[in-house]
């Protein structure tokens, strides 16, 4: 619910504040002291086109700022959220409009797009004026309307419905899709084709391309590797009886006779000092090091061979590699998957054709459940629509409409679409005789605010919190006053409901009464809006039945229509 709006510079209004409550609360005033700016000012805090007409004279911008309260986990909060506002102690909205005609919006103290009030509006408050029956006019609505009214009596085929709509229109695409891509179809088939058998006639190996590259590399350097390890062989482990024994030979020994010498030399003397014994120790330790270096050294020996035979087949097979990886991916794993993956989307191309068959057989079967499936939905909504009608016409007879009638029509159409196959229109004849005609083109905007609110009335507040009614009471006078603010009351009892009245009979059911003021001259300051009670209450509903506030018989009859007001909403 809106907790409280503060207006500057809009209009005639300098500064004015309303603390609003929940319930009916009602905003009244002399004519010209600013009420429409009240409601102005909630359409552009909820996002409504800027009008630096608005602004007023001698300002630089108005500015609007609101405090809503609503229950976490509430649409609104989530919206707001989403848009980075901060809404820890409640949402604030805030709007600015420059006397230039520029406006900027924030939301939970963020800078955000003006579209993300209006996005809050559509979650948070239903506004009703001569010219904003936003739900009357499009056409749409009608029936989101009637299915809100009738309840599970519509969601429950609607469900049935939706969820063989949502199959057909999948299945209807992915169908029209195979059939559109026949030939791109073929094209695509040949291309896999070759490409897989390609990577068969190679068939590589996981990681094949690597293993391959340390051979390459191996035997294309045979010989020198072979001449460096037996040169390493000769000097650890002693002559190897080939070309690296001329080498060997200019070293004195090699690596393993010289640590046994030097184990020998220190062995005689280790036994009377332990540091020494330590070194001898060491000395051992290197030996048995050097004779398993040697032993490696001589089995690397034994291992390369020079084979060009070997170096010319796997330089071939790199090659033969490389041109799948030119194609398929950077290394035969990526080459490896790409083939796997072609084999299965060549799999169901070639099967498009069967599956073509299937998914046209069944989206005959659904066809004719979908069928089905819409009749009942239609009979649901005929069933609905004819209470709704009647309800929303008895409304009307306590709002000055008596000889109203209003009827829900549903037609059946041909196409199916996500919500049904119906299109459904809400008719109003406003006088006896006069034809049905779409109740936005045959109310007056008077009437369509009376019509709006017998709606809200019949189908309840829903997920709406707030309602705003501006000039309900247009044209209605007397009795029916006082049903139009029964009504409103009624409402109110499930929502909060914010009404502009220049009439006592409606005033008179508010749960809080707002009087907007001006001064001498002519604007409303800080002090200018306040909520009224007692003695002073009475005296507002004197002036609005009376003219003046300080007539005795005014203010009895005040009185005794609060009486009445109190009796017909107990």
């Amino acid at each position: 619910m809106l907790r409280e709006i503060r207006i500057q510079n809009l209009g005639v209004i300098d500064d004015a504040v309303l603390a609003l409550s929940p319930g009916l609360n009602v905003v009244t005033g002399e004519t010209g002291a600013g009420k429409t700016m009240v409601v102005s000012g909630l359409g552009l805090l909820l996002g409504a086109r800027a009008d630096a007409g608005l602004v007023r004279n001698g300002a630089t911008a108005a500015s609007i700022e609101g405090l809503v309260e609503v229950p976490e986990g509430h649409p609104a909060l989530v919206r707001a959220r989403e848009a980075g506002g901060d809404t820890e102690d409640g949402l604030i909205l805030a709007r600015t409009v420059s006397a230039e005609g520029r406006s900027r919006a924030h939301v939970g103290g963020r800078s955000a797009p003006v579209g993300v009030l209006s996005d809050l509006r559509e979650l948070l408050v239903a506004v009703h004026g001569q010219s904003d029956q936003w739900r009357l006019r499009q056409p749409d609505q009608h029936r989101v309307v009637l299915d809100g009214f009738a309840g599970a009596s519509v969601a429950e085929p609607l469900a049935r419905y939706t969820v063989l709509y949502d199959e057909h229109h999948q299945l209807r695409t992915e169908l029209d899709e195979l059939r559109a891509l026949a030939r791109d179809r073929a094209r695509e088939i040949d291309v896999l084709t070759a490409g897989v058998e390609e990577v068969e006639a190679v068939d590589p190996q996981p990681g094949e391309d690597h293993e391959l590259r340390a051979e390459d590399e191996r035997l294309a350097h045979a010989e020198g590797l072979r001449g460096s390890a037996g040169l390493a062989h000769a000097l650890v482990a002693g002559a190897t009886g080939g070309p690296e024994e001329e080498a060997a030979d200019e070293v004195r020994g090699n690596v393993v006779e010289l640590l046994a010498e030097t184990r020998a030399t220190l062995g005689a003397a280790s036994v009377h000092d332990p540091t020494l014994a330590d070194l001898e120790r060491r000395a051992q330790e290197l030996g048995y090091l050097a004779a398993d270096l040697g032993a490696d050294l001589a089995a690397y020996l034994s291992d390369v061979d020079v084979d060009p035979a070997r170096l010319a087949w796997v330089q071939e097979r790199r090659a033969d590699l490389a041109r799948l990886q030119r194609k398929y991916g950077d290394t035969v794993d990526e080459v490896l998957a790409w083939a796997k993956e072609a084999a299965a989307r060549l799999d169901r191309l070639v099967t498009a054709d069967d599956r073509a068959e299937a998914m046209q057989a069944r989206l005959e079967q659904l066809e004719a459940e979908l069928t089905a499936a819409a009749a009942e939905l239609t009979a649901a909504r005929t069933a609905a629509a004819q209470e709704f009608g009647r309800r929303v016409t008895q409304e009307l007879a306590h709002l000055a409409m008596g000889k109203a009638v209003v009827q829900v029509a549903v037609q059946p159409r041909e196409t199916f679409l996500r919500h049904g196959a119906d299109d459904v229109e809400i008719l109003l004849a406003a006088n006896p005789g006069a034809p049905p005609r779409s109740v936005a083109k045959a109310a007056s905007g008077g009437e369509l605010s009376r019509v709006m609110l017998a709606l809200e009335v019949v189908t309840g507040s829903g997920d709406v919190p707030t309602f705003v009614f501006d000039e309900v009471d247009a044209g209605v006078g007397g009795k029916a006053a006082l049903d139009v603010g029964a009504r409103l009351a009624a409402l109110a009892r499930s929502a909060q409901v914010i009404v502009v009245t220049h009439l006592a009979q409606v005033a008179a059911f508010a749960d809080q009464h707002l009087v907007v003021h001006k001064t001498d001259d002519g604007h409303v300051t800080a002090s200018g809006v306040a909520a009224v009670s007692g003695d002073d209450r009475l005296r507002e509903l004197a002036r609005m039945m009376a003219g003046v506030e300080d007539s005795g018989v005014a203010i009895e009859h005040a009185r005794e229509l609060l009486a009445q007001a109190g009796q017909a909403v107990g």
